[in-house]
């Protein structure tokens, strides 16, 4: 089995390990607000739920090769708001477009065919195709090294009607949602639907053993 020293690889090498490994990534696409009051869009794959009481995200926005912050990071400032909208398959050529390093005064949502739409508690739009949008307040922002990590709060949560199996017992129609994930390389994406189910057992089963053939 070959072992890789992290600690004497450059960040490229280690990256390129790393993805290629630590799949499929959910993909945080954000919004959130520029100084001008504008909407900056950018998708993220070092994403995920961190907890749920209260309700967590991260993600992991970067910096541009001078050390500068991108225009999300720039954005979230302690409290801010933000919403994550999670990409079904048919928004991946949307999703890519806003991917772009544009300048900031170009406007990725419009760029990319988008229609924005008001949230409910907070103040920064959300994509009013995606299937799924989370509301978020920032919380706290690490830094190790060179990462940046962004961890908030999701105080609301959109999710489209059709993909509600029972809104009143919150079961949701996961397979439905069509979302995608990244893998490895830089082109590489997965379908979120090939699921299947393992319930859990208790101790007293497992202390039981597998069950004999009849």
């Amino acid at each position: 089995m070959g072992h890789f020293d992290l600690t004497r690889l450059d960040a490229a090498a280690a990256y390129k390990l790393l993805t290629g490994v630590v799949v499929p990534r959910p993909i945080a696409w954000v919004s959130t607000l520029n100084p001008d009051g504008t909407v900056n869009l950018a998708p993220f794959s070092f994403f995920n739920m961190l907890g749920s009481d209260p309700p967590v995200v991260a993600f992991s926005p970067g910096d541009r090769p001078d050390g500068t912050p991108k225009d999300t990071a720039r954005n979230i400032s302690p409290g801010s708001p933000f919403v994550v909208n999670l990409v079904s398959e048919p928004l991946v050529q949307a999703m890519n477009v806003t991917a772009t390093d544009f300048p900031p005064h170009l406007p990725e949502a419009g760029l990319a065919g988008l229609e924005l739409t008001p949230s409910q508690q907070v103040p920064v739009p959300r994509v009013a195709a995606s299937p799924v949008s989370l509301e978020c307040l920032e919380r706290q922002t690490l830094r190790i090294g060179r990462n940046r990590i962004v961890l908030g709060e999701v105080v609301g949560l959109y999710i489209a009607d059709e993909h509600l199996q029972d809104a009143s017992r919150h079961y949701v129609n996961t397979a439905s949602l069509q979302l995608v994930a990244r893998m490895g390389g830089r082109g590489g994406y997965a379908r979120a639907q090939d699921l299947f189910e393992l319930p859990r057992i208790t101790y007293a089963e497992w202390q039981r053993g597998p069950e004999s053939p009849e």
